[in-house]
């Protein structure tokens, strides 16, 4: 197997003690470093030199020794434009938890490992997907058309322990929203990613420190061959996999009639996983109860969107993942990484560019 299947080993660099000479930062989760963050990289990597770079590709400084990037919402042209500038870059760690942009053919190429988010999103997503749950089975959108109207008409609500939910895709943030639903009384079920003998592969370490494990209350675990099975016994449809050429447009007509009447499908992953306008047929036909959307394939989702239109669908700005603690952890995995860099150890979460995850 791979390094980059298993874990990339990359270091020493080549600045003091085995730093990388030159970090490079990006802007990520939309927001600027603070002066704690820029000091934390700082003490994990003590010597190396940092550039800042724009979301446009300008840097503050030279990019010819950089060895480390680590990257925010970069566009693919952009990032790729960045590669040919740092001859020396070794490592790439993606502050977004999806990596098709850093996927590029010339990251390929080059055979730079790379490295992800994995679990710093996973309690905040959770926890939305939830609150949706929660929202849709208490029937708030119609109490709050209620109050607008000052007309007093109690409506019937289902519990918890009457919903299924199931979750497309077992990872990090599906197992986060599987032990929060299970939780709340819900029955789960989910599919996941099996290897060519049909076993379940381990986790890596730094997934079961951060995740919780696969709760035994899960009603059933499904290899992906098992989606139409989801979809047909599940009340919420959850996308929680990673966007790659086989899951792309993987919600379309045939899933999508194969879905509960009266189901809600939540998708807190990628835009590109859901065939748009198969789901703008279901939603205004009233072949499944609503949507909440998350993720669009073009963002910002344009004002002109007709899913801002349907009484069926709730459009939240890719916010799901949103804290006040995940920038915190986000660097904190970033520094973990750049001491294992200095020592040559593995790097946590490195994806397996294979698989694209």
């Amino acid at each position: 197997m791979s390094d980059t299947a298993t874990g990339a080993r990359t270091g020493p660099g080549s600045g003091p003690g085995g730093v990388p000479a030159a970090i490079a930062l990006t802007p990520i989760l939309s927001a600027r470093y603070r002066p704690a963050d820029l000091e934390r990289i700082r003490e994990a990597a003590p010597g190396s030199r940092i550039v800042t770079v724009s979301l446009e590709g300008l840097a503050d400084a030279p990019l010819d020794d950089v060895e480390v990037l680590l990257r925010g919402p970069l566009p693919a042209a952009v990032f790729d434009r960045l590669l040919a500038r740092c001859p020396e870059l070794r490592w790439v760690h993606s502050a977004t938890a999806g990596v098709e942009r850093v996927l590029t053919p010339a990251a390929r190429q080059r055979g730079l490992a790379i490295t992800n988010a994995r679990g710093v999103f996973s309690r905040p997503i959770a926890e939305y997907v939830m609150l949706m749950v929660l929202a849709v089975s208490r029937r708030l959108p119609q109490l709050l058309e209620l109050q607008r109207e000052r007309t007093w008409q109690p409506l019937v609500a289902r519990e918890m322990r009457d919903v299924t939910i199931g979750v497309v895709g077992l990872g990090s943030i599906g197992r986060a929203v599987a032990a929060l639903a299970t939780t709340f009384g819900c029955r789960v079920i989910a599919t996941r990613r099996r290897t060519a003998d049909g076993a379940v592969p381990d986790p890596s370490v730094e997934d079961r420190e951060e995740q919780p494990p696969i709760d035994q209350s899960l009603t059933r675990i499904l290899p992906p061959e098992g989606l139409l099975e989801l979809l047909a016994a599940s009340d919420f449809v959850v996308l929680a996999l990673p966007l790659t050429p086989q899951t792309e447009d993987l919600i379309d007509d045939a899933a999508l009639a194969a879905m509960k009447p009266g189901a809600w499908l939540i998708n807190v992953a990628r835009g590109r996983l859901v065939d748009e306008r198969a789901l703008l047929r279901a939603l205004r036909e009233g072949r499944i109860g609503g949507a909440v959307l998350d993720a669009f394939r073009d963002e910002p989702l344009p004002p002109e969107s007709p899913f801002y239109e349907l009484d069926n669908v709730i459009v939240t700005p890719h916010t799901s993942w949103s804290s006040g603690r995940v920038l915190d952890r986000s660097i904190e995995l970033f520094c973990q990484n750049l001491r294992r860099f200095q020592v040559g150890q593995p790097l946590l979460n490195v994806v397996d560019s294979g698989l694209g995850y």
